[in-house]
């Protein structure tokens, strides 16, 4: 890995400058979470700019990857004005860089261009990059603020709300971290034009979580929607947003009531972990956690008696939308071992967040070994029928 790039957005001003990517007077949906606020819609840009020019900042400072600074650092320097003059730190994507090392990479930039304690970072990007960049932000010099302008659906709908920044450890995630929130949150839904199909399906993945374990309503309007009428999404996303903020106001330190948001997690963050370590593109997180969900919906259905439709519903649209991924004995020993460094456990116990029911679901729940193996196996046993049939 390189060392970050920066550069003065001076250098930026080639890029064509054109009207506002839509009109002023757009919509934007403001959700308020505990001390800030989460902007949805065509308008959010435009409201990032008002709540800048009330701001006073020594210095500006945007994180970017190699496809923000393409794909959307132009549109924010279009109709943020404001950062126009702020410094582009660019890093590499993907979860392989959300480390220590590259942190230190970042904070020395930050160092060198002289980021004081008054001085804002913009993060750009997806998750990888708001996790990181929140990090870094959070803990240079004691802490600077920081904003977050998600451009994948998966930021958009789950790191958006909850404070929580860090980076991974020896390659288990989210080994290292705080809690912190955003000076603000603006999801412009227009970036998600740039992204691949995975991509859009790795954040429906958290979409579909929510609805699992707090509203059936939304868990069914997602098994029903169209992909190919994109501009209908917006309401789903500012939905599930709304959903994961209930959640994170009633526990903010993750005590009681938000480990349900944990659901999928437990097997789906095994699963990017070991993809890493075997493939030379691992699965995306949300692919992992929807595969995750699909395993613990059995366990949920062998343990607290889930509705065996809601188990079959979520399956036949896991097997259909994301890419099937083989796993043998070797592979099922790898996992449980990831699984027991997972920093949601307590002692040597597996530790669970399950549904009862499509909206209604339980946190703490033990979980052997054996259990997870006989779960890994229903997947695999979906795949072979799904690939027999057709």
């Amino acid at each position: 890995m390189h060392a970050p790039f920066h550069c003065s957005t001076k250098n930026y001003l080639w890029f064509p400058l054109y009207q506002p990517s839509v009109p002023a007077a757009a919509k934007n949906t403001e959700i308020f979470a505990s001390d800030y606020s989460v902007n949805v819609g065509n308008g959010a840009l435009f409201q990032l700019e008002r709540d800048l020019c009330l701001l006073d900042y020594s210095r500006k400072y945007i994180l970017v990857d190699e496809n923000t600074i393409q794909h959307c650092l132009p549109i924010v320097m279009n109709d943020v004005p404001s950062l126009r003059k702020a410094e582009v730190i660019e890093i590499e994507s993907g979860e392989k860089n959300k480390t220590i090392d590259i942190c230190s990479s970042v904070w020395a930039v930050l160092a060198e261009l002289q980021a004081d304690r008054r001085s804002l970072m913009v993060n750009l990007g997806g998750g990888v990059i708001g996790d990181l960049g929140g990090f870094v932000a959070a803990t240079y010099k004691r802490g600077i603020d920081f904003i977050n302008v998600p451009t994948t659906l998966l930021a958009q709908v789950d790191a958006s709300v909850g404070g929580k920044v860090g980076v991974d450890l020896q390659g288990l995630k989210n080994m290292v971290g705080l809690f912190r929130n955003p000076k603000g949150v603006y999801v412009y839904p227009q970036f998600l034009k740039t992204l691949p199909k995975s991509e859009v399906m790795a954040g429906f993945a958290e979409m579909l979580k929510h609805g699992l374990i707090q509203d059936a309503k939304h868990f069914d309007d997602l098994l029903k929607f169209s992909f190919s009428q994109f501009e209908a999404l917006e309401p789903h996303i500012i939905k599930s947003i709304q959903i994961k903020n209930r959640v994170v106001l009633d526990d903010p330190l993750e005590k009681g009531v938000r480990k349900l948001l944990n659901f999928g997690h437990t097997i789906g963050h095994a699963l990017e972990t070991y993809s890493m370590e075997t493939m030379k593109r691992g699965l995306l997180h949300g692919e992992a956690v929807a595969i995750g969900m699909l395993c613990e919906a059995y366990l949920s259905r062998e343990m607290l008696e889930l509705n065996p439709e809601v188990l079959e519903r979520l399956s036949a649209f896991v097997l259909t939308h994301y890419p099937p991924f083989a796993m043998d004995a070797l592979a099922h020993h790898r996992l449980i071992e990831i699984m027991r460094n997972d920093k949601k456990n307590v002692g040597d116990e597996l530790n669970f967040s399950l549904l009862r029911n499509a909206g209604d679901a339980v946190h703490d729940q033990q979980v052997s070994a054996d259990e997870v193996v006989r779960a890994l196996n229903y997947y695999q046993s979906r795949i072979q029928t799904q690939i027999h049939a057709s």
